[in-house]
């Protein structure tokens, strides 16, 4: 057999899709604006919540352990589930799934902000079935979103990928954060953001979706 035929014996499968797309063509200096006023504000009122990021979010701020419901009770968290819903709905569509006449809803929606040294170390998202993140204020070169092959967990002993592997073959990627964007993926992927090394808060608002 030639090397040509083995070349094209070869075929992918069960791939692993994300999701990332600008939120909306316009308008969004103004939403950010809103949006970043707004997790400021939940931030310096969220006691509880500034409690729990210190042993669990150190050096930075996150509403996930006391206000994880944001989309239900600010009417600018709500416009922003509004629009991602449309995304939710494309990323869906894109993995072929047959949701038998029910829906995707969003269910959780909390506030990140992450100063210089701010980490968030790799996990998944149990029991939802979509997961992402809106960028508000991303300054350059904050830390992106990384996310690691699903594969690495099964403890196989596959030999190291090349140093220039191509990028659908490699252990991890990161996709970059940038404010207006979008980023959607299945909850089972890991995923984590590195800790910051620059002095402006990253802000971001993550959320996810269950099938209801």
């Amino acid at each position: 057999m030639s090397a040509r035929d083995g070349q094209a014996a070869v075929r992918a499968w069960f791939p692993t899709l994300i999701y990332a797309q600008r939120l909306q063509a316009r308008g969004l200096q103004a939403l950010n604006r809103e949006l970043l006023d707004e997790c400021y504000r939940i931030r310096d009122h969220d006691v509880n919540g500034q409690a729990w990021s210190e042993g669990n979010y150190p050096l930075g701020y996150t509403s996930y352990g006391s206000l994880d419901q944001l989309h239900r009770f600010s009417s600018t968290f709500d416009a922003l589930r509004e629009r991602i819903d449309g995304h939710v709905a494309a990323f869906a569509k894109a993995l072929d799934w047959d949701l038998r006449g029910g829906r995707l809803q969003m269910t959780d929606c909390w506030a990140n902000i992450m100063p210089r040294g701010c980490a968030h170390s790799f996990h998944i998202h149990p029991q939802a079935v979509v997961s992402g993140t809106y960028y508000v204020q991303t300054p350059k070169d904050c830390s992106g979103l990384k996310f690691e092959d699903p594969r690495l967990s099964k403890l196989m002993a596959a030999p190291p990928r090349r140093a220039r592997a191509a990028e659908a073959h490699r252990a991890h990627i990161v996709y970059p954060a940038k404010a207006g964007n979008v980023v959607l993926f299945e909850s089972w992927l890991r995923h984590e953001v590195p800790a910051s090394a620059v002095d402006e808060d990253r802000v971001s608002i993550s959320f996810n979706y269950h099938w209801i």
